[in-house]
């Protein structure tokens, strides 16, 4: 996002024209920054053999699943769902891996009939799995090392209480289960959970997984997981990713060979390759001051935003239509009935009624934890590319609201 001859533009596009074109709210998505978080990450890793799996938990338009797909990216998913928009999306079901928690074996069973790779997280489902499929259906394995990555604890879920993975110390249950069934394990996972900033952090939970991997002799990949951190305010902190190249690549080249093959590395980003990539636009509708706070409301709210209420995420705000006005204080909130504020006491330059005002961050978690809450429309979704704007999903209606509904005599 650049501010070029007194206009606010995204790849090229003005943000004020986007928002007159489509109408607001709405969600715009900068494909290029996508393909360059993509392509910094493939090259931090050169001379190793690495598969990307975009984790498109993130965000499932079928237009930016598709785009990733051209990118060489294979899925990461967590829920049935997911695999069969992955399917519709064009990727193969060997470049798919389905890696739930807590769900049903029914629906891993699913996943097995369409043919997308497993990933198992729970002593109790690998059982189930071994007296139902042996060693007929090849697995991944996902181990919680109990590393502390960072950040909110509500997105810091490597540590000792997580329910995610099957906790390390656990590794010699673990082999009489796949022993006594029979199971191939052909690839081992590490969960660390989310805003990863120090490498040597992450590198620690690496180690434990590489000596784990020892154990098992029929690998193919190892998938170290993601977590990485994106920075969300000016001059913020994030993973060095060219470092953590250089450090873990050897690490695994190492490993390689002591093991005796060359394995495949995999990592499944999410929000590292589409949180930065993401804009959300909003229309200022009132600026109430009370005796103690000027509120900006806008015409957005929780509904298609949760993340700073859900776990106190920042997202820098900009005014797009007063770049050059002076700085005053707001706190930005929506127009949900609840207490759905955006950000607090912020530094925005002079905000108006009617003013556009746009959200950083907003590629990761926005639009794919939105929902209709006050029966309000979910916006449209907008990506650039190569200086054009293409829309990719339409603003819902009262049509879409009543869809799926009964209405009953009474």
């Amino acid at each position: 996002m650049e501010l070029n001859d007194g206009r606010y533009k995204i790849g090229g596009v003005d943000i004020l024209e986007l928002g007159t074109t489509y109408d607001l709210p709405l969600y715009v998505y900068d494909l290029a920054k996508m393909q360059h978080q993509y392509e910094q990450l493939v090259n931090a890793f050169e001379g190793i053999n690495l598969k990307v799996l975009y984790a498109c938990k993130a965000l499932t338009n079928q237009s930016i699943l598709g785009f990733f797909k051209s990118l060489g990216s294979g899925l990461d998913t967590v829920s049935i769902q997911e695999v069969q928009l992955g399917l519709k999306a064009g990727f193969l079901p060997e470049d798919i891996v389905f890696t739930p928690n807590c769900v049903s074996f029914e629906e891993i069973q699913q996943a097995v009939k369409l043919g997308v790779k497993i990933n198992i997280d729970n002593i109790s489902i690998l059982e189930q799995f071994g007296n139902t499929y042996g060693s007929s259906v090849p697995i991944c394995l996902r181990i919680n090392p109990h590393i502390f990555a960072g950040g909110n604890p509500k997105i810091s879920v490597g540590h000792i209480d997580s329910k995610f993975g099957i906790s390390v110390y656990q590794m010699r249950h673990v082999e009489r289960v796949v022993h006594s069934s029979k199971i191939q394990v052909e690839g081992l996972h590490m969960h660390t959970g989310s805003d990863i900033l120090d490498v040597d952090v992450f590198l620690r939970g690496s180690d434990i997984l590489l000596e784990t991997a020892k154990q098992f002799p029929h690998l193919k990949t190892i998938d170290f997981g993601s977590g990485f951190k994106v920075p969300y305010k000016p001059n913020d902190r994030y993973t060095d990713i060219k470092e953590l190249g250089q450090k873990l690549g050897k690490r695994f080249k190492d490993f390689c060979k002591e093991y005796g093959k060359e394995l495949t590395m995999m990592f499944e980003p999410g929000k590292y390759l589409v949180s930065e990539a993401g804009y959300f636009l909003v229309k200022t509708n009132v600026i109430k001051q009370t005796t103690a706070t000027v509120f900006a409301g806008v015409d957005s709210g929780m509904n298609h935003l949760i993340r700073p209420m859900l776990y106190d995420a920042y997202h820098h705000i900009i005014n797009a239509s007063n770049p050059t006005g002076i700085e005053r204080f707001y706190t930005i909130v929506g127009y949900i009935c609840e207490t759905d504020t955006f950000g607090w006491d912020r530094k925005l330059k002079e905000v108006r009624e009617g003013d556009v005002l746009v959200f950083k961050n907003a590629g990761a978690y926005a639009y794919s934890m939105s929902s209709n809450y006050n029966s309000r429309y979910r916006p449209a979704e907008v990506a650039l590319y190569k200086g054009a704007a293409k829309l990719i999903r339409k603003r819902e209606t009262i049509e879409d609201l009543l869809q799926g509904q009964i209405q009953i005599d009474f």
